[in-house]
């Protein structure tokens, strides 16, 4: 058995399956991230897994102790298995040290004492340990609320999009300094969210789900390149509906912008992005508008272009 096994999870609410018969196996320190849309049962799995809710079928386990729901625990989560929501559920008239403290207080004091000045460090948090939350970013915030789950050392941690409330940079930021500092400490991790951004960023281990059910897992690259739906590829980019070939597609960086031969097409809108110009390109026989990458930001809107693409890079698609 490996050190954490979700085994058959079922769940439903009101006739309406939230999580069909999900499962997953993770060694000890390994992270994943599971990404998917909202309602797509994200939170519900993690708090079965935390045993913070009531599963209809399946179990949990840590190692080889099963992780109990309410109705079998009377006092329901267990220290192993710590959650983190986007709320950061801080203490507000509490500083940052008492805040991390908290969780301690029931241990060994010199215990305590040391755990605390070494997670104010690990985070980055020592000029602050006097603060008020209301006084740090948001980034700060959240770090303490991680910093104070992690006081007692769980063995697991359950990240429900924790960092949506944050803006871009201070998001990527966080999601980065802690990857490493996970790695440091050897914390099992998983990670849910809607934005695969967000997802990557942490780890390449991803299971995408959908309507509470598994569509496709792995790694990255393999997801990226062979999608098995429709939904698997767009979460990585938009696809374009190849005219004339049933379940065919391509994506917008796939497509060569070519001055003769191809498909015919007509610019009609342009967007600068950060690395090129996205175009959406209308075809003249069929009507359909593309979004296409122009990375040499050659094109205006107006401009008569034909469109190329290798035949290897089409993603054959039935849903």
């Amino acid at each position: 058995m490996s050190f954490f096994n979700v085994k058959k999870i079922k769940k439903s609410y009101q006739g309406t399956a939230a999580l069909r018969e999900f499962s997953l196996n993770l060694d000890r320190g390994e992270f994943l991230s599971i990404v998917g849309e909202s309602g797509s049962g994200k939170s519900t799995l993690l708090r079965i897994m935390a045993g913070l809710e009531v599963q209809d079928s399946g179990q949990v386990f840590l190692e080889k102790e099963e992780i109990l729901n309410p109705k079998k625990k009377l006092v329901p989560g267990y220290d192993q298995v710590k959650l983190i929501h986007q709320d950061y559920h801080l203490l507000p008239n509490s500083t940052v040290l008492e805040n991390i403290r908290r969780p301690l207080l029931q241990y060994d004091k010199s215990y305590a004492k040391v755990r605390e000045e070494k997670l104010l460090e690990q985070f980055g948090l020592k000029e602050f340990r006097d603060r008020f939350p209301r006084q740090l970013s948001g980034g700060q915030q959240q770090k303490v609320a991680i910093a104070a789950a992690l006081a007692i050392e769980p063995e697991v941690l359950l990240l429900d999009e924790p960092f949506s409330s944050l803006d871009t940079i201070q998001k990527h930021q966080l999601i980065d300094e802690l990857g490493r500092m996970f790695k440091e400490l050897k914390t099992t991790v998983i990670f849910v969210t809607h934005d695969l951004d967000d997802a990557l960023r942490l780890t390449d281990n991803l299971i995408i789900l959908k309507k509470g059910a598994v569509v496709q897992n792995g790694n990255s690259f393999d997801l990226c390149t062979n999608p098995e739906s429709q939904y698997v590829a767009r979460l990585f980019s938009p696809i374009n509906a190849i005219p004339d070939q049933k379940n065919a597609f391509i994506r917008p960086n796939e497509v060569k912008l070519r001055s003769k031969g191809g498909l015919l097409g007509h610019v009609v809108d342009l967007r600068f992005l950060v690395h090129f110009n996205s175009l959406q390109i209308k075809l003249k026989e069929s009507g359909q508008i593309w979004e296409v990458d122009d990375p040499q930001r050659k094109y205006q809107v107006g401009d008569r272009v034909y469109l190329q693409w290798e035949e290897k890079k089409v993603l054959r698609l039935l849903s």
